[in-house]
């Protein structure tokens, strides 16, 4: 990273301090150059969404080689959510920390990682909306446990609140191979949908079945774990779902 562009990610994430800046690092003809892009996030758990309409105008700019994004008030060191995009990216991240002071917002430290294959682990991972939320741990687990890939819909932070999103539609779950089963003949494996303060009235939550009485999930906003299935959990089930093999 050229000097030049440190200075115009700084002045970027001076700029739009207190929220997140992102952007991108991109080289056209052996010159690297750094592009601010719109943050879209819409609420502050999303923390930062680049819009994909100025990725796809950034590539026609050149060929990207970092995704960029600041810490408001917090050290640069990553978050497991970071770590777990940088490794859906493919491409190094860089993020900047940017601190209050007397005088003002001002860059503090800087530090970059790169895609190194990091999981996170299904049990004790951070919250982050679309990258670390409950489909999230069920497709983890569905890729680690059984080998299948299931879809991963895009999803803003809320969607159970807007009013029309219903996240676990039929399109959804027919692309998952999930076909629905009596919830009095649980298996490990099986998809548990739960519906928990949705103002659409959608089920709004997901859980994998992990046999003995057990799920795993992750609430919003805490971290993920294991739970005995019964008692809340079972009053807000609103069905089971079986992937289909």
């Amino acid at each position: 990273m050229t000097p030049e562009t440190e200075a115009a990610i700084h002045a970027h994430a001076v700029a739009e301090y207190p929220r997140e800046c992102c952007g991108v690092i991109v080289v056209r003809k052996g010159r690297e150059r750094y592009i601010a892009c719109r943050n879209v996030a819409t609420t502050p758990q999303d923390h930062f969404v680049l819009s994909p309409a100025d990725f796809a105008a950034a590539e026609d700019e050149g060929e990207i080689t970092s995704i960029v994004h600041s810490h408001p008030d917090v050290p640069a060191r990553p978050s497991e959510g970071d770590r777990v995009a940088c490794e859906r990216s493919g491409l190094p991240w860089v993020i900047v920390s940017v601190m209050a002071g007397d005088a003002g917002p001002a860059p503090a430290d800087t530090q970059v990682i790169e895609p190194t294959g990091y999981e996170a682990p299904l049990v004790g991972r951070q919250w982050a909306h679309g990258v670390l939320d409950c489909w999230a741990l069920v497709r983890d687990w569905y890729a680690r446990e059984r080998g299948v890939e299931l879809p991963d819909p895009p999803r803003a932070d809320g969607w159970w609140n807007d009013g029309v999103s219903a996240l676990y539609n039929d399109r959804v779950l027919r692309d998952a191979n999930l076909v629905p089963v009596g919830a009095d003949a649980l298996a490990p494996g099986d998809v548990i949908l739960m519906q928990i303060r949705s103002g659409n009235q959608v089920p709004n939550h997901a859980a994998v079945y992990l046999g003995d009485g057990q799920i795993l999930h992750h609430l919003h906003g805490r971290l993920s774990s294991r739970d005995i299935y019964g008692g809340y959990w079972q009053e807000v089930t609103r069905s089971v779902w079986r992937w289909g093999g």
